[in-house]
């Protein structure tokens, strides 16, 4: 029943195929970017920036509960705070602000889509939106927000343009360009490292060697010119010392510091998270590569997608910070790459893939309703019992207008699953259809319990109940830059750092287990607590005892 057709056969993808594939992605793109607070870690660092900018005005230095933050220029927290102004009589501003990832993610499915047809033919553009919408590592990074997509965006673009250098120089030119000036304006150097480095690797090859592509990459240079010499022109009319922390200190001198003396223990970690964080795109490549392996080093088509993945897992292997968020610009050419493999996978494996896909998904979504509604009955089974524990004090509650989005999308899913046509992209189709539905699921019905024990809401409003009505300042230790933003977004409570002597009152962070490290003489513990689902983060508010007679 799901046999696929022949390697030679391609169903073309029709109008009404066309719209149900742009369909499922703005699903998957769109669900999950409002309703909730800004969730620890990336959601409330970034938003933290973009509340200064909308509070302060200040567009130019990113600031962070009041102190400066330069080890990114500022275009993202730009775009988020536009939205967040845009959307402000509607949504609030974090949810507002949150659609820039919305934004971002839809212009990064655009270009890669764009480049696979670029690439590989027609129909194969729509291939290559829906394999990346199926990467497990896309899932939970695209629906916050974090920079790492605006970077994204512009590693698309340029893959795009890159794809067009061959045909269309001049607009190659142009999308090169563009392309590196949003990647630095989101995340510094990194953009043109990447954007030198794999010009420089397909120069290596012959057919890159040619008039077109020497066009396309001056026209590149010209058109980012713009994108990296204005913000740190007027960062350094604003402040040389800024300039001279961000330029050097926080990028150009940290990177010269980590190669001569760094800890590369973890120089292959992307190496070993790939196998997860990849699928189904890194399996499907490899197949790609395997089977056009005699032509594959003298074919543009793959050797663009091939020297940028070997260029980004160097590269990104040898920068001080490893995080699995920074892996997502590999995505991309392996992205491409699997798109390649649709015409000649095999049945059985495309068999395999597909029957994998619906029993996983199918098996979460069960345990998703079956938990949910052990949860709502207090059926006391033990995984009920583990969910209360996880997040104490959660009362669940059925939202009837979610309840009926994720039945209609379960049933929907089934239909799917069921019905689809039988074509070489089924497989891949019913993967990002099967991860469409559980993002679905995990929004809507688990989104209370998932906000309750992630958003720092409750515990802010506990701490603003246990201060006076005046007061003169909060002095904080150990309080991180993220948990100083939320304390001012949402109870307007400023700490301030180093002021431990000039404050009536203390804000300590530490863990349930930490001991008070204050002189009982001097400050009086008034107020503890912290998030229901963090045993290892607590916040203690002291009060001077001058202050409290």
């Amino acid at each position: 029943m799901f046999s696929y057709p022949s390697a030679t056969h391609e169903h073309p993808v029709t109008q009404t195929k066309a719209l149900f594939l742009a369909l499922l992605c703005a699903i998957w793109v769109a669900t999950g970017l409002v309703g909730h607070d800004p969730w620890k870690p990336e959601d409330a660092h970034s938003f933290g920036l973009v509340y200064h900018i909308l509070q302060s005005g200040d567009w130019l230095i990113p600031t962070l509960a009041g102190e400066h933050y330069l080890d990114k220029p500022p275009l993202f927290y730009m775009t988020a705070a536009m939205f967040a102004k845009l959307f402000s009589p509607l949504l609030a501003l974090h949810d507002g602000a949150r659609l820039a990832s919305g934004f971002y993610t839809a212009l990064t499915l655009l270009f890669t889509g764009l480049a696979g047809r670029e690439l590989f033919g027609s129909g194969r553009g729509w291939a290559a939106a829906i394999i990346l919408i199926g990467c497990l590592g896309m899932l939970v990074s695209s629906h916050q927000l974090v920079t790492d997509l605006a970077l994204l965006t512009g590693c698309a673009i340029m893959q795009y343009g890159y794809s067009l250098s061959h045909r269309r120089p001049q607009r190659a030119g142009m999308l090169l360009g563009t392309g590196l000036g949003i990647g630095f304006m989101a995340k510094g150097f990194i953009a043109p490292v990447l954007f030198l480095l794999i010009s420089a690797a397909l120069l290596l090859f012959r057919n890159w060697r040619t008039r077109p592509v020497f066009t396309s990459l001056g026209i590149a240079a010209l058109c980012a010119l713009p994108w990296l010499v204005i913000w740190p022109a007027l960062l350094y009319l604003r402040s040389p010392q800024l300039f001279a922390e961000w330029a050097w200190t926080l990028n150009i001198g940290r990177w010269f510091d980590y190669a001569h003396g760094g800890d590369f223990d973890e120089t292959f970690y992307y190496v070993k998270i790939l196998p997860w964080f990849a699928w189904p795109a890194l399996p499907l490549a490899a197949w790609a590569v395997w089977q056009a392996r005699k032509k594959v080093l003298h074919e543009f088509e793959f050797q663009l997608p091939l020297a940028s993945f070997v260029v980004m897992l160097i590269t990104l292997s040898l920068v001080p910070n490893i995080k699995d968020i920074f892996a997502l610009p590999m995505l991309l050419p392996l992205t491409l790459l699997a798109t390649a493999s649709l015409s000649t996978l095999r049945r059985g494996a495309a068999n395999a893939l597909d029957w994998f896909g619906i029993m996983t998904f199918g098996l979460i979504a069960i345990l998703m309703w079956w938990g949910w509604a052990g949860l709502l009955l207090d059926n006391h089974a033990k995984i009920t019992q583990w969910l209360k524990e996880y997040q104490p004090g959660f009362e669940p509650t059925v939202n009837t207008p979610t309840f009926w989005i994720a039945l209609i999308a379960t049933v929907l899913w089934l239909v799917l699953v069921w019905r689809v046509g039988r074509s070489i992209r089924r497989s891949v189709t019913n993967w990002a259809a099967g991860v469409t539905l559980i993002w679905i699921l995990a929004m809507t019905l688990w989104l209370p319990w998932l906000d309750s024990g992630k958003s720092y809401r409750s515990m802010v409003v506990s701490l603003k109940h246990a201060l006076p009505a005046q007061y003169d300042c909060i002095a904080s230790r150990y309080v991180n830059d993220t948990q100083r933003a939320m304390l001012q977004y949402f109870g307007n409570i400023a700490t301030r750092r180093h002021a431990h002597g000039a404050c009536g009152f203390l804000l300590v962070q530490g863990n349930r287990m930490t001991q008070s490290a204050e002189d009982e003489m001097e400050w009086k513990k008034i107020w503890e607590g912290g998030r229901s689902s963090d045993k290892n983060e607590r916040f203690r508010l002291y009060q001077r005892k001058a202050d409290s007679r």
